[in-house]
């Protein structure tokens, strides 16, 4: 008996390519968990917003000349400062979990792979001092223009100090 191949369906994507592989659910977890936090910030400062709403109305027996409610800015300040910093760090949470899920990038291996391969240290035969070398070169050429035009921009403005309103030299 001869043993036959079974039949590759072009439809089933590798294991570890799919989007349901334990690798790709790693990696999505960190975005989901930011995407609830930020669903659960959204309601915190839609909450907040509303009792801040309702405590600018009066009472049906309140006098209409008096405010409805002594403010308290401080505390007002660090409610606000509180909610804007559960929104931000929620969606960056998010944005950082998407990012990662987008480059392939599940812990910090990968990442570090991933940028010495952009700075060419592996995979071009170069080590790592000969990138840190080529690294402190552009930045010395970098700092070397920077000052050159910090010099030039002041001998501008030295020539113009010593000129009146119509050109001339003083």
């Amino acid at each position: 008996m001869t043993e036959r191949p079974e039949p590759t369906s072009q439809s089933s994507a590798s294991p570890s390519n799919s989007f349901w592989s334990p690798r790709s659910r790693k990696q999505l977890s960190l975005f989901f968990a930011g995407a609830s936090f930020f669903a659960f910030s959204g309601l915190i400062t839609r909450r907040s917003l509303h009792r801040r709403y309702m405590a600018t109305m009066p009472r049906f027996y309140q006098p209409s000349n008096r405010p409805a409610n002594a403010v308290n800015g401080p505390l007002e300040a660090v409610e606000a400062l509180s909610i804007a910093t559960i929104n931000v760090t929620s969606f960056m949470m998010m944005m950082v979990g998407g990012l990662l899920w987008a480059f392939d990038i599940s812990n910090i291996n990968d990442m570090r792979r991933k940028v010495r391969g952009g700075l060419g240290v592996d995979g071009t035969g170069r080590s790592e001092t000969e990138a840190e070398e080529e690294l402190e070169e552009w930045l010395a050429t970098v700092l070397a223009r920077k000052d050159e035009k910090d010099k030039r921009k002041a001998e501008d403005k030295g020539k113009q100090q010593r000129q009146n309103d119509r050109g001339q030299t003083r």
